[in-house]
C-alpha cells in the first residue's frame, strides 16, 4: 500500500521507512498506521532486507496520533495502529530508530520495540495519555517500568510531562544522543552495521533477548486496548481533543463531569 506520508525505500539492506507529514506535525493517521503495516511486513518477508530504520526528519518524528481520527471512532472501532504495533512488537528483524524534535505519545512508545535508538540532541519526548484523559498503549504499561524503574516510568506516563533526549537516554528509551546533523548518519551507520551481521544470528539472538520474564508486550498491548477503546470514545478524551484542534481551554465539566 503506497502512502504519501509514509515514505519506503531500500537500499544495501536497510528498509527505511519515513514518517512524511509535516504539515500536520507527521500525526499519524489510521491509513498512515495501515502503511506502517504493509510496509513492516513487506521488509519481514524480503530476505534481502536485513534491518528497518524507522525516522520522521531530521527537526521531527511525530507528535503522534491525528486526534481528528480519534474524534471520529467509536469504542468498538478496531484500532489501525494494534497491527503495525503487533507487528512492530514481534518483528525478528532488528529495528532502528533515528528520533529529532517532537516524539509525541506513540513516536515515544513505539520505539520501546525498537532494538536501538538514536536521538537529536534537539529531540523532545511525551508521555501525555493521562493529559489526555486515556491510558498507555504500546504496551509501555509493563515495557517502561521493567525498563526504567516504576519511579521513573510514573513520573513519565501519570505526569505526562515533555522530557529530554537526555532524560529519555537516562530511562533507557534512546541509545545515545547526538547533534541533529549527526543523527541520520549515526542510524544509518549502525543500520549498515547490523546488516553486515549473519541474518540468522541476529533473529535468535533478538529473539531470546525478547523472551519476557512475565507476560509479553502484546498480551499488556491487549489488555491496554480494551480501556483505551472506552476512553478515546468517552466524553473526556473527545473533549480534550475538540479544545486542542479548536485551539481552546478544555470545559473542565465535559472532563471531570458536573462538580457538585
Amino acid at each position: 500500500m503506497d502512502h504519501p506520508n509514509i515514505l519506503v525505500s531500500q537500499h544495501d539492506g536497510i528498509c527505511s521507512i519515513e514518517i512524511s507529514r509535516r504539515e500536520k506535525k507527521n500525526a499519524i493517521t489510521s491509513a498512515m498506521y495501515r502503511a506502517l503495516s504493509v510496509a513492516l511486513g513487506h521488509a519481514r518477508e524480503q530476505s534481502h532486507v536485513k534491518v528497518v530504520l524507522i525516522r520522521g526528519q531530521d527537526d521531527l518524528f511525530t507528535s503522534g496520533n491525528d486526534l481528528s481520527d480519534f474524534l471520529q471512532r467509536k469504542a468498538s472501532d478496531p484500532s489501525a495502529a494494534i497491527p503495525f504495533l503487533h507487528l512492530l512488537s514481534a518483528f525478528e528483524k532488528p529495528l532502528v530508530a533515528a528520533v529529532a524534535g517532537n516524539a509525541v505519545g506513540i513516536g515515544t512508545t513505539l520505539l520501546l520495540h525498537c532494538d536501538l535508538v538514536y536521538a537529536a540532541d534537539n529531540a523532545l519526548f511525551q508521555l501525555p495519555f493521562v493529559n489526555l484523559a486515556l491510558c498507555p498503549e504500546a504496551g509501555s504499561s509493563l515495557l517502561l517500568p521493567r525498563l526504567a524503574g516504576h519511579q521513573r516510568a510514573a513520573e513519565l506516563l501519570l505526569l505526562g510531562e515533555p522530557f529530554s533526549a537526555d532524560t529519555a537516554c537516562a530511562a533507557g528509551i534512546v541509545n545515545r544522543v547526538v547533534a541533529p546533523e549527526q543523527l541520520m548518519e549515526t542510524a544509518l551507520a549502525a543500520a549498515k552495521k547490523l546488516a553486515a551481521q549473519p541474518a540468522q544470528s541476529l533473529a535468535v539472538t533478538k529473539a531470546l533477548m525478547k523472551r519476557p520474564p512475565e507476560r509479553s508486550a502484546i498480551e499488556a498491548m491487549d489488555e491496554e486496548v480494551i480501556f483505551f477503546a472506552d476512553l478515546v470514545a468517552a466524553p473526556a478524551a473527545k473533549e480534550i481533543f475538540s479544545a486542542f484542534l479548536e485551539k481552546r481551554i478544555p470545559n473542565p465539566e465535559k472532563i471531570h463531569g458536573a462538580q457538585p
